[in-house]
C-alpha cells in the first residue's frame, strides 16, 4: 500500500479560461482517486508492458484521400480532431469515425483509413516520409480532416499474455475518454517535435496512459465467450482470485485458500477459474511470478536470491529451476539476453 500525502490545488481562472480549468480540475480528480488505492490488478499487469521507441505525427488533409498501412509492430492509436473518415482493418467492414473519435489498433494489422469507403490508398510510408516525428503532413492542401496518431513498441513476456486479449480494433467514441487520448496523442507529438528535460519520461508515461484506456474500454465492453485475463477482471470470483494472487505473489497460496479469496467451493473455483482463464489456479500462480522475475531480471542491479525470495523459492537454485522449466532459459541467460535486446 502506497500512502501520499494530501495536497491541495488551485487554478486561477483569471489566467486559464473556463473549459481549460474544469478539463484541468477533471484530470486532478481523476489522478487523486488513483493514488489514494493500492496498486489494482489491471495497474500491476499494464505496468511490466515497457512501452518504448514512441513515433507521432499529424495528418492534415481535404478531397478524396485514402491512406493505407500495412501491417505493423506495436500499438497504434488515431485521434480525429477535425472532420470524419471511414477505417477498415485487414480488408474488415468500414467504420465511420467521426471528430472526437480514437481507434486503438493492438496487434499491428494492416488497414486504411479514407474520406470514403474504399479497398486501397496511398502508401503510408510514403506520404508519411517528408515529415520528421512529431511533425504533420498535408494531403490535398489540408483544412478539412485532421488526425493525431502514435505507434509505439511494447516489450516484455507480459506483451504476450496482455495483448491477445484485445479485440483488433477498439474504437473510442467522442466524450471523456476520446478526449484524454487526444490530448495524449497531441502531447506526445509535442514532446517529440520539441524535446525537452523529461521528455522521454514523459512519453513513456503517456503511453501507458493510452494503454489503460485500450484495456479499460475493451473490459467494458461485451465479449461473450472471451477467455483469458482480461475476462478474467470481469468475472467476480475469478477476479478475487487473481486480485489475492497479484497482491501476494509470494504467498503459499492453495486451492482452498484461493477459493475461500473468490467467495465459492474449491471444485466451482478450480473448475471456474479454468474455464474464465484457460489456465488452472496454480499454472497463473507460476506464470505470474516468472513475468514478475523476467521483469526484475532486467534491472543492472538484480539479485537472484531476492528475486527468488519474493517470488515464493526458498533458494536460488529452487528458483532457477522452475525458471528454466517455465520458460526455457536460466535467470542468468535470460537476464543477458533481454539487455542485449
Amino acid at each position: 500500500m502506497i500512502k501520499i500525502m494530501d495536497f491541495h490545488l488551485s487554478i486561477a481562472h483569471s489566467t486559464i479560461c473556463g473549459c481549460q480549468a474544469d478539463f484541468l480540475c477533471s484530470c486532478v480528480r481523476v489522478f487523486v482517486a488513483t493514488v489514494r488505492i493500492s496498486m489494482d490488478t489491471l495497474s500491476n499487469i499494464v505496468a511490466l508492458l515497457h512501452p518504448h521507441n514512441c513515433v507521432a505525427a499529424g495528418f492534415d488533409a481535404a478531397g478524396d484521400w485514402s491512406i493505407q498501412f500495412e501491417r505493423h509492430f506495436g500499438l497504434k492509436c488515431n485521434a480525429i480532431v477535425k472532420g470524419g473518415c471511414w477505417l477498415s482493418v485487414d480488408g474488415s467492414e468500414h467504420v465511420r469515425l467521426q471528430a472526437g473519435d480514437c481507434a486503438i489498433l493492438p496487434h499491428g494489422l494492416p488497414f486504411i483509413l479514407s474520406a470514403r469507403p474504399v479497398r486501397r490508398g496511398a502508401d503510408a510510408h510514403e506520404v508519411y516520409a517528408p515529415i520528421a516525428h512529431g511533425g504533420t503532413v498535408s494531403v490535398g492542401g489540408g483544412g478539412e480532416f485532421f488526425m493525431a496518431g502514435s505507434r509505439f513498441l511494447l516489450s516484455g513476456p507480459a506483451a504476450e499474455m496482455l495483448l491477445p486479449s484485445l479485440p483488433p480494433v477498439l474504437v473510442v467514441r467522442g466524450g471523456e475518454e476520446g478526449e484524454v487520448l487526444a490530448w495524449s496523442l497531441n502531447r506526445i507529438s509535442q514532446e517529440l517535435r520539441v524535446p525537452q528535460q523529461g521528455s522521454a519520461l514523459t512519453i513513456a508515461h503517456l503511453s501507458h496512459l493510452i494503454l489503460m484506456q485500450a484495456f479499460r474500454i475493451s473490459l467494458a465492453q461485451e465479449h461473450r465467450g472471451r477467455t483469458g485475463w482480461l475476462a478474467a477482471l470481469t468475472d467476480l470470483h475469478t477476479s478475487r482470485a487473481i486480485t489475492a494472487i497479484h497482491a501476494e505473489p509470494a504467498r503459499s497460496w492453495t486451492l482452498g485458500g484461493l477459493a475461500a479469496v473468490a467467495g465459492v467451493s474449491r471444485t466451482t473455483s478450480a473448475e471456474r477459474f479454468r474455464r474464465v482463464t484457460g489456465q488452472t489456479p496454480f499454472g497463473y500462480l507460476t506464470r505470474w511470478r516468472m513475468l514478475l522475475a523476467m521483469d526484475r531480471l532486467l534491472a543492472p542491479d538484480a539479485v537472484m536470491v531476492t528475486i527468488a525470495s519474493e517470488i515464493s523459492y526458498s533458494s536460488e537454485s529452487a528458483f532457477a529451476t522452475a525458471f528454466k522449466r517455465e520458460t526455457g532459459y536460466s535467470p542468468r541467460q535470460y537476464a543477458r539476453e533481454a539487455r542485449s535486446r
